[in-house]
C-alpha cells in the first residue's frame, strides 16, 4: 500500500499598505537605501482615516549617501502610486550624517496616508 504524501500548500502573504510604502520608499532612494525601522499608526480624522507611517532608511557608502541625499530634496515633492492610498504628506524628520570610519546617512522620515474612497 502506498501512501502520496502531498507538500504543505504554500499561502501567500498578501503585501500591506505598509509593504507597498516600503518598497515605494527604496525605490525612491534608488535601491541604495534599507529600512532599518517602520512603524504604523491609525489615524483618522471626522472625514478622513488613514495611517502615520515613520521610518528610518540607512545610506550606506559613498553612492548611497548620494542617493540619500537625492531622497530628502526629493521626497516632500513626490508623487506616490500606492493602490487605495493617498499620501497627504511627507515629511524629512531628521538626518543624520557621518563620514567617518564609513560614509553614513541615516533619514529619518513620516508619512500621513489617507485612504482614498
Amino acid at each position: 500500500m502506498s501512501v502520496e504524501v502531498k507538500p504543505p500548500r504554500q499561502t501567500r502573504r498578501r503585501r500591506t499598505t505598509g509593504d507597498r510604502l516600503r518598497e515605494a520608499l527604496v525605490v525612491l532612494g534608488q535601491h541604495r537605501g534599507q529600512v532599518i525601522t517602520h512603524s504604523e499608526k491609525a489615524w483618522a480624522s471626522i472625514t478622513f482615516a488613514g495611517t502615520r507611517h515613520s521610518l528610518a532608511i540607512l545610506f550606506a557608502g559613498d553612492s548611497a549617501v548620494e542617493a540619500g541625499e537625492r531622497f530628502v530634496a526629493t521626497l516632500p515633492d513626490h508623487e506616490f502610486t500606492l493602490p487605495g492610498q493617498i499620501v497627504a504628506d511627507a515629511n524629512i524628520i531628521e538626518v543624520d550624517q557621518r563620514m567617518l570610519p564609513c560614509p553614513r546617512l541615516v533619514v529619518r522620515c513620516e508619512l500621513l496616508l489617507l485612504e482614498d474612497a
